[in-house]
């Protein structure tokens, strides 16, 4: 769908943006990076610790120290010495504007961010980048939010006309809002208010009742619902658009150590095995280096949460396509940007080779490798993934599958009823696809079964199909549950 007619505003945004992206790049203490000086080379990683879907090229990787164990054997094999330092932002903008000053040499950040580091970077041929892999993507968008104040009286984002929204602009949560009001005929710019604000920032205005409502990406929509701070308004799902998070690195530094930027993108598959062979290990290990809730992390990064496969797909490439049209809209290219060119495969293609992976496979993967397996012992029947919902319970090590919502609603009440006390419990949006917490899901009752649905929009929707489907709340199903 082609963006509405709002350039007349888009100065405003322009301005904001500038404002962003000319920030400092704190702690930046190196006049260059990537340059020899000899035998040693210090390469410096830029990453989103709270930015959950960036974590294999980010907090995972830097806590299980991927990256440093395969720089060590390549300078068994160079004589080289190699050193990382990790540098820590709110989004991917301080990002590109340490690339750019040729103080960051690899970094991660969402499709917008990423977009938009290509543009700028474009101008000079000593500043340009290149995207190298996935980090993690959604097939439909569910990597952004729209959240609004608990108590707010909006069930529907159209209830957002000519409200203040929070929204780091440019940032890929900042995207989602512009595409989705773009859709049901709000201009962008001129139908709302957006306030440019950091993640932590607009959460705090949200709280103290500042603006109306929060457009971000993950881990923030369900950091603040989780906490009871929020309420989820909008599904990023909706769009049925592909959001994805990526890996950039300065093109002149890629040219020049090819095999570190091999060994960063073979320590990030690294991190991705270990987090699909262990998702909550894993979630675990994130939450002490972000300082997020694990029962957050694992929300996003378990079973039918994120997509951790790191290749470059069609359909993931075809997706930034279609982002550029909103991004010239509201003014955030300086210039231009060749996709095709921007994108550069090669470097994951050998690192993958060269792990003994099969790139053509992930390249046409259409199912996410990490989904809920194994026995409903309570409903007693294998899960099926596309419906299966999943208990974690305090004090257990593992999880528990539960053969669909209303197994699991069983599963919480007889863990109940046994004195143990749920830490989480997740379910399956039945037509987003979006993981989500199930306590704060939207309910229904059809018959004896259950449904769980991430908003109020998702649920009206099914129900417009299943006229014998009644709301009914979390506690309450779980007391109407056959036993």
């Amino acid at each position: 769908m082609a963006p509405t007619k709002f350039r007349h505003a888009r100065f405003a945004v322009v301005a904001a943006v500038s404002a962003v992206l000319s920030g400092t790049v704190a702690g930046c203490s190196l006049e260059s990076t990537g340059d020899d000086g000899g035998d040693a080379i210090t390469v410096v990683v830029g990453y989103q610790s709270k930015t959950i879907n960036t974590v294999t090229a980010g907090t995972l990787l830097r806590a299980e120290g991927h990256f440093e164990k395969r720089l060590d054997e390549l300078s068994s094999k160079t004589g080289k010495r190699y050193t990382v330092t990790w540098q820590d932002y709110d989004t991917g903008a301080p990002i590109t504007t340490g690339m750019i000053a040729g103080k960051i040499d690899i970094g991660s950040m969402g499709d917008y961010p990423l977009l938009i580091n290509g543009s700028r970077a474009s101008a000079n041929d000593s500043t340009r980048t290149e995207m190298l892999s996935i980090t993690g993507s959604s097939p439909r968008g569910a990597l952004n939010m729209v959240v609004v104040p608990k108590d707010s009286s909006f069930t529907t984002l159209a209830d957002l006309r000519g409200k203040q929204i929070s929204a780091s602009v440019g940032s890929a949560g900042h995207g989602t809002l512009v595409q989705a009001l773009d859709r049901i005929g709000i201009d962008p710019v001129a139908g709302v208010s957006v306030t440019n604000q950091q993640p932590q920032v607009g959460a705090s205005a949200l709280e103290s009742g500042k603006v109306d409502a929060l457009a971000q990406f993950v881990a923030w929509p369900g950091l603040l619902v989780f906490q009871n701070k929020a309420r989820l308004l909008y599904d990023g799902a909706e769009l049925g658009v592909p959001t994805l998070h990526g890996v950039v690195a300065g093109s002149r530094f890629a040219a020049r150590h090819p095999d570190v930027v091999e060994s960063f993108l073979r320590a990030q598959l690294d991190a991705t095995q270990s987090l699909v062979a262990d998702p909550l290990g894993a979630a675990q290990k994130v939450a002490d280096g972000s300082g997020l809730p694990p029962e957050v992390v694992y929300m996003y990064n378990g079973p039918a949460g994120t997509d951790f496969n790191p290749a470059l797909k069609p359909s993931l490439i075809a997706a930034l396509k279609g982002d550029k049209p909103y991004l010239k809209s509201i003014g955030s290219f300086e210039r231009d940007l060749d996709i095709d060119e921007f994108v550069n495969d090669e470097p994951l293609r050998r690192a993958v080779a060269d792990s003994g992976q099969d790139y053509e496979a992930a390249l046409v993967a259409r199912t996410n490798e990490l989904t809920i397996k194994g026995r409903d012992s309570l409903c007693n029947r294998e899960v099926n993934s596309s419906s299966a919902a999943e208990l974690w319970l305090a004090g257990d090590a593992r999880t528990q599958p539960a053969a669909d919502p209303t197994c699991l609603l069983k599963a919480v009440r007889a863990a109940r009823d046994n004195g143990h006390t749920v830490r989480a419990a997740y379910i399956v949006d039945p037509r987003l696809g979006t993981r989500w917490f199930a306590d704060k899901a939207v309910w229904l009752r059809e018959g004896d079964r259950f449904f769980a649905f991430t908003t109020a929009d998702s649920a009206a929707a099914y129900g417009s199909e299943h006229p014998g489907a009644v709301p009914v709340t979390y506690e309450a199903a779980i007391g109407q549950v056959a036993r």
